[in-house]
């Protein structure tokens, strides 16, 4: 007698790219063209897949109107998408075997990273490593989704990424300590001093970011101080928001990191009492294997950002 988990197991994959065409195209028709099969062969999978799972998982409505998924047709993609992001890690897996110390390294970074971090660990890697080529991909944000979602389904091999962790399945290693400081314009009645206290916090106009956690983490700090911070201005870009401050247009906390130092036009202060520091680590996927790349890159990149948190001390 054939049971419903015997069927099943004659389900593939093709069966299941067929109904994402179909869902993603609104008909047959152009979901063969998108897969570059006949519209009766899409129409045999679909088919076939409905008997296998017993279930009617698309809505016919003939003539010109859109092919649908049901209810048992969205449950059934939701899946199929997890399992297709398994696929794409395997593959990754995969290429990281075959490659040994070639092929391309993946890494997503976010914007402060990209631009304090990434070029001296770029260059010290490349001296060890001169066959693994480095694909970046940066964000403005330390909380872009597509970062993590990245690492989960292969695309990226490794990311910087602000602590916590998201969970299972990442696991990382923190590299760097990453302090909050006060930045004021040169012009600032603050700009002399080496430190500001909370309450000269809470008297000043702050510029913050839309979506970075950081700013989450340091507007929720200082309410639990008492202080409503007031933000006048956001942007997702540090570059911005350290011209303005320049331009006398009000102050920001930032993560040390995200401060071009060199700008003689804004000051940096210590906060008494301080906010936690931003942790950085670098994540990866716990299940997939790590290249002898990937790891040498993470020990590189401990060594890098050691010597930044050197540079974290301002002046007294």
């Amino acid at each position: 007698m054939t049971t419903a988990t015997d069927r099943w197991v004659g389900l593939e994959l093709r069966h299941l790219t067929a109904l994402d065409a179909v869902a993603r195209e609104g008909s047959f028709g152009r979901a063969a063209d998108r897969l570059g099969y006949t519209q009766s062969a899409v129409s045999q999978q679909i088919a076939t897949l409905e008997r296998i799972v017993g279930e009617r998982l698309l809505d016919r409505p003939g003539g010109p109107r859109r092919v649908t998924l049901t209810e048992a047709g969205r449950v059934l993609l939701g899946h199929a998408s997890a399992i297709a992001a398994r696929l794409e890690a395997a593959h990754a897996d995969i290429r990281a075997l075959a490659d040994g110390e070639a092929g391309t390294l993946r890494v997503g970074v976010y914007q402060s990273v990209g631009a304090r971090i990434l070029p001296t660990l770029m260059h010290r890697f490349h001296a060890s490593w001169p066959g693994v080529q480095l694909q970046v991909v940066e964000t403005n944000s330390d909380s872009e989704p597509h970062t993590i979602a990245g690492v989960e389904s292969g695309e990226l091999d490794l990311a910087f990424w602000i602590l916590p962790l998201p969970g299972e399945p990442l696991e990382g290693v923190e590299v760097l300590v990453d302090p909050y400081v006060l930045l004021v314009p040169a012009t600032s009645p603050l700009a002399g001093r080496r430190s500001a206290g909370i309450a000269d916090v809470g008297d000043l106009m702050l510029l913050g970011n839309h979506r970075c956690r950081t700013m989450a983490a340091v507007e929720h700090a200082l309410r639990a101080r008492g202080i409503e911070p007031e933000v006048g201005f956001r942007s997702d870009d540090n570059t911005t928001i350290q011209n303005i401050v320049a331009a006398g247009m009000g102050a920001a906390l930032v993560a040390r990191l995200a401060v071009d130092e060199r700008d003689e036009r804004v000051r940096m202060l210590e906060l008494e009492p301080t906010i936690p520091p931003r942790r950085t680590a670098i994540a990866w996927h716990r299940d997939r294997h790590r290249s002898r790349a990937a790891r040498a890159f993470v020990e590189t990149a401990i060594e890098v950002c050691r010597e930044v948190e050197q540079t974290f001390a301002l002046p007294r």
